[in-house]
């Protein structure tokens, strides 16, 4: 699937930085854009000797899922020369069409050219890499990878894997706010390095974004007692107020502090996103770029050249990329405070895409959405709350003992008041979305006074009575048929009434002993359920109709075999004298 998507997007697609290992100069003949049987075709396997995007999430858009391609992240990540090395994985994450797959092909030519000077490329050379395309429509589903991954020597001696991971765009017009939670949270769990990146400004719905992504990715991870992700480096695209705060991170620094300050006057729910963004990551950053020009912006036909783009983007572009990809800057992605080899992260990508298939995890939602069954939960709670003060009046507490039916009466009275005021209250949400939650209502109520029901009926000093009650009939019943059966000469049913009779018996001393010390509570339960359902049956024909009736049959059948005895003695007699 990875392989098709990338051959539909063959048109407009820009492909790989030459991996050559040949240095860019600034006078550089223009290259070829590939054709696209330069792209891999549907049916193909994941080719190691072309680098390309795969794609390693694929995004289901009928059922609103995910799904994780095993296969082809293990033919990444579990290479024998790269397998137990440490990690270090770069993700871009951002809203959508901000341009997240044009500043990744910018990294893939400093990881390709980075001992060059001039590792930003030439003037005239068309940027390749991950697909990306100008226009309003998305480009990027699921989670992509590069498929080579760069092995590089940090200062200190060791060798690390780079791994560079591209992102869906958030709030598209196909994505629920399940898919963009999803991706995001999947994303920053399993990076070192996360780029938020958005456009112009830091605004409080981008904070508001970002706590309910992160919180979201917190809930699928394990138990931790440290903070769960590792680098955030906000990312301010078209940065408008150089002469507030300068350009590139030094500027974005200072801005950073500013915009996620806590203030002693600032409101409640303004201090808890910023504390909850401190809480979840272990070290911020905050890169202030430039716009890149009108012909970037404008121009269909735009396709990365240098010449295109502005100087003051390309002069923070320099710095930005060795800023998060530079062998001393580098960051090991670490889970639970250990580091993570290319091995391990396999595994943890497996686990993770499981919990979100599942659904162990609380939905996120819209804010209207949230909104409102907030709405519609407060208005809910306030006619329970109304229902039962009502029913509390009538047989509450200390009240007396009510009738059953006047109980009843009452109970549809107050549920009717309780419903006109759910009604009465204004909600969000439409007429269908808050017909639910009225239903939810009268079945709570229902439940409510189910139990109201059971309250009343403990105040019946002869519906507390009815289990002893019961169980003392059950005897005396067993004792006289015993008695009366065993006189007629049936002591199958003799012997079964007294074994019922001794059941009963140890019953009743069993539930009188629950209810003087309170042990073994679920045997008193079902010792009441028991003789319930006796009670339910109590009238004497349905008890012992049939009883009464195989003992008529049992009396009928021995007198007509003791006729013929009878004669056949008298026969014999006869014969005799």
């Amino acid at each position: 699937m990875a392989e098709r998507d990338a051959a539909r997007r063959a048109g407009p697609a820009r492909q790989r930085p030459d991996p050559a290992g040949k240095h860019y100069e600034e006078e550089e003949e223009e290259d070829a854009l590939p054709d696209s049987d330069a792209l891999p075709d549907s049916d193909d396997e994941v080719d190691l000797d072309k680098p390309r995007p795969i794609q390693i999430v694929l995004a289901h858009e009928d059922d609103h899922n995910f799904e994780l391609d095993e296969e082809a992240l293990e033919k990444i990540l579990l290479q024998e020369h790269i397998k137990d090395l440490n990690i270090v994985v770069v993700s871009v994450a951002g809203a959508f069409r901000k341009g997240k797959s044009f500043l990744l092909d910018f990294m893939l030519r400093y990881m390709y050219n980075r001992t060059s000077p001039c590792w930003i490329g030439g003037n005239t050379e068309p940027l390749t890499g991950f697909t990306w395309r100008g226009g309003c429509e998305r480009e990027t589903t699921g989670i992509q990878i590069w498929s080579e991954v760069f092995v590089i020597d940090k200062p200190n001696g060791t060798k690390v894997a780079v791994l560079l991971m591209d992102t869906q765009g958030a709030f598209d017009s196909q994505s629920t706010i399940k898919d963009c939670a999803t991706v995001f949270a999947l994303s920053t769990m399993t990076s070192s390095v996360q780029v938020y990146n958005l456009s112009q400004n830091i605004q409080e719905d981008d904070l508001q974004h970002l706590q309910l992504f992160t919180e979201y990715g917190r809930l699928a991870m394990e138990e931790i007692y440290q903070k769960p992700f590792q680098t955030l480096m906000f990312l301010i695209r078209d940065w408008s107020y150089p002469y507030e705060h300068a350009y590139g991170l030094e500027g974005g620094k200072k801005f950073l502090e500013k915009r996620l300050q806590v203030k002693q006057n600032q409101h409640e729910e303004l201090q808890n996103v910023r504390k909850h963004i401190h809480s979840c990551f272990s070290n911020l950053g905050c890169f202030l770029l430039p716009h890149p020009g009108l012909k970037v912006a404008t121009n269909p036909n735009f396709d990365g050249r240098l010449n295109d783009i502005d100087e003051d983007f390309k002069k923070e572009l320099r710095n930005l990329v060795p800023l998060l990809l530079a062998p001393e800057n580098l960051v090991e992605k670490e889970i639970s405070g250990s580091k993570v080899t290319c091995r391990d992260l396999v595994e943890y990508f497996k686990a993770y895409i499981k919990i979100y298939q599942g659904e162990e995890l609380p939905h996120p939602k819209s804010m209207l959405q949230a909104t409102a069954e907030a709405n519609n939960l407060a208005a809910v709670a306030g006619a329970k709350d109304l229902y039962s003060k009502g029913m509390e009046q009538v047989c509450g507490g200390d009240k007396p003992y009510i009738a059953p039916s006047d109980l009843e009466q009452k109970h549809q009275d107050f549920r009717e008041s309780a419903v006109r005021q759910f009604r009465s209250v204004k909600k969000m949400g439409g007429e269908e979305f808050c017909q639910r939650y009225q239903e939810q209502l009268e079945v709570e109520i229902d439940e409510i006074y189910a139990n109201f029901v059971k309250h009343n009926d403990g105040k019946n000093i002869f519906y507390a009575a009815r289990t002893p009650a019961t169980l003392f009939a059950v005897m005396f019943a067993m004792y006289i048929t015993s008695g009366l059966t065993g006189f007629l000469g049936m002591n199958s049913i003799a012997t079964l009434c007294n074994l019922m009779l001794g059941m009963a018996l140890i019953s009743f001393c069993t539930w009188a002993y629950v209810k003087y010390s309170g042990e073994f509570r679920e045997v008193g339960t079902a010792i009441d359920q028991i003789a319930e359902a006796i009670w339910e049956q109590r009238n004497p024909r349905k008890v012992f109709s049939k009883l009464f009736e195989v003992l008529r049959r049992r009396t009928i059948r021995r007198a007509l075999t003791s006729v013929p005895r009878q004669r056949l003695s008298s026969n014999n007699n006869k014969k005799k004298n």
